[in-house]
């Protein structure tokens, strides 16, 4: 697994409250090399979304680890783990998560501006021109429609070149015509850059474009379901 850019190593992960334990992640193992694409399905509520969270760094497991381009994430405090992220990951999210008060510029230019690049403008600039929204510059998200807010979600994930993107159910919100775009998009941008594609998604056509499949059901891979 030295050679992967992620390796998931027997990930477990159980919450306990007063009704008692719950375990939402049996001993998920696998790894993915650099320019893969990986899609996670399973059942709502199997843990695709607490594994991506893992990957990213933003959520712990009880057991195992996660290691990024060979370094393993829970052997770093909260502060190395999100310079990490910075460095290596881009993530989108189904409900955009942009910042209302910042124009679309503004929000591609921020994850520039938090790594002191003194190019951020114009490289938010191209990027925003990439995702078709060069006229759309100057625009809040408020007056943008879903998929122009995806659009710009793209973009910012894309503009810091992660070697990583993780994206959750990254259509989910969006018809099916903005949807299949959107993905034609996102497959491009992958390309391109070379990253590693991670993405959670219910979508069989998705998934099926994807080079490998990892199919959740109650907190385990299973194992036939993983397919290069």
């Amino acid at each position: 697994m030295s050679d992967s850019i992620i390796s998931v190593e027997h990930v477990f992960k159980a919450v306990t409250d007063s009704t008692g334990t719950l375990e939402i992640l049996r001993d998920i193992d696998f790894a993915l090399n650099a320019r893969e694409t990986a899609a996670i399905v399973g059942a709502s509520g199997s843990g695709k979304s607490t594994l991506l969270s893992i990957i990213a760094g933003l959520d712990t497991p009880t057991g195992g680890t996660v290691r990024l381009a060979g370094q393993d994430l829970f052997a770093l405090d909260e502060d190395a783990r999100a310079a990490l992220r910075a460095r290596q990951v881009g993530f989108v999210f189904q409900s955009f998560q942009l910042l209302g008060n910042l124009t679309a510029l503004e929000n591609v230019m921020l994850p520039l501006e938090l790594d002191g690049r003194k190019d951020a403008r114009a490289a938010a600039t191209e990027m925003l021109s990439r995702v078709g929204l060069s006229q759309r510059l100057n625009s809040y998200p408020k007056v943008l429609s879903g998929g122009e807010q995806q659009r710009v979600a793209l973009a910012r994930a894309f503009v810091v070149k992660p070697a990583v993107l993780l994206a959750d159910e990254p259509t989910g919100s969006l018809d099916f015509a903005t949807g299949e775009k959107i993905m034609e998009l996102m497959f491009d941008l992958n390309r391109e850059q070379g990253t590693t594609l991670v993405l959670v998604t219910h979508d069989r056509s998705i998934a099926a474009r994807c080079d490998r499949r990892i199919l959740i059901e109650a907190g385990r891979v299973v194992p036939e379901a993983v397919a290069a």
